[in-house]
């Protein structure tokens, strides 16, 4: 195939969908999850799909004021600022979701327990929220949800972002 132009060139190549988001803990480094109203399987982070005009660091700090209440600029001075990218997601398209998924997790700190008990949610879209030891998640979540969690909570950790391409099953990457 010869050159196209933009506008017929994208026709001819996967599209996608991008999502940011925010792993938090509590002050244990213990990871928060929120239950989808959608899917009461799935339990994800604060974030959400980017609009057109934003970056994923912008979803991802206004889907989680929107999904729980938490100003980040108040909650969290200067995490906006210096942003800490823990991992790049990438699910293909599957049965579930036509599009490509590619997710950016940010790390959005910890949360104290009065910041965890101004958790207010949107109930359009989650049911509850908890914070777990990492292990405590396992029975909660599907193969692909937790490895991923293991892998985040890792990468924050070690201070080195993991690319996390979905291997296990076709679930959904761990976003609300």
């Amino acid at each position: 195939m010869g050159w196209l132009p933009p506008e017929q060139y994208v026709q001819t190549i996967e599209n996608a969908t991008v999502f940011g988001c925010f792993y938090f803990t509590d002050t244990l480094g213990r990871p928060l999850g929120m239950r989808s109203r959608h899917d009461p399987g799935f339990w994800g982070w604060p974030g959400g799909n980017v609009e057109r005009g934003e970056h994923p660091l912008e979803t991802a700090a206004r889907e989680c004021h929107e999904e729980t209440g938490i100003d980040l600029e108040t909650a969290c001075p200067g995490l906006l600022a210096r942003p800490r990218l823990l991992a790049v997601m990438f699910n293909g398209p599957d049965e579930a979701w036509p599009l490509a998924k590619v997710g950016f997790v940010f790390d959005g700190g910890e949360l104290t327990d009065d910041q965890l008990a101004g958790i207010v949610l949107d109930p359009d879209e989650h049911t509850e929220w908890q914070v777990r030891p990492v292990a405590g998640w396992l029975d909660l979540m599907g193969a692909t949800e937790f490895a991923r969690l293991q892998q985040v909570d890792a990468a924050r950790r070690s201070g080195a972002a993991v690319y996390l391409p979905s291997t296990v099953g076709s679930e959904p990457p761990p976003t609300a």
